[in-house]
């Protein structure tokens, strides 16, 4: 898929993911903490991307190992951001993400972020939190 079709396709993904959280009634106002998803089989080009998104601002966590289901292993990261859940700032760190991706010849697996209110409630740790990508 060429990068400006992944920039179009994220960006409508965006929008339905928001209205979806906000119309769930996770609160509009909070700050949330974005995940963006980052993988590759090749380990070193993952650890520039990592890097590059670093000095962008983001706070990046430890990459990790993954057996998929065929076997092979692939290397994945997240880029972390803090704001509110506003379609116009997801839509420029997606831009800049996907396109940091596609120089590094990584893999940007989209986004995900955690229901913010008293709506949803976790079972497992009475947290006020779900998970939502």
């Amino acid at each position: 898929m060429s990068t400006e079709r992944q920039l179009q396709e994220q960006k409508q993904e965006n929008q339905e993911i928001v209205e979806a959280i906000l119309a769930d009634g996770s609160e509009p106002d909070a700050e949330y903490t974005i995940e963006h998803h980052f993988s590759a089989t090749n380990f070193d080009r993952l650890e520039k991307a990592a890097v590059e998104a670093f000095k962008m601002g983001y706070e990046v966590n430890d990459a990790e190992e993954m057996e998929l289901d065929d076997g092979s292993v692939i290397f994945c990261f997240d880029a972390i951001a803090y704001h509110k859940l506003e379609v116009g700032l997801l839509d420029k760190a997606c831009e800049e993400l996907i396109l940091l991706a596609a120089k590094q010849k990584v893999d940007y697996d989209g986004w995900g972020t955690y229901f913010i209110g008293d709506e949803i409630e976790d079972d497992e740790d009475d947290s006020d939190e779900a998970r939502f990508h």
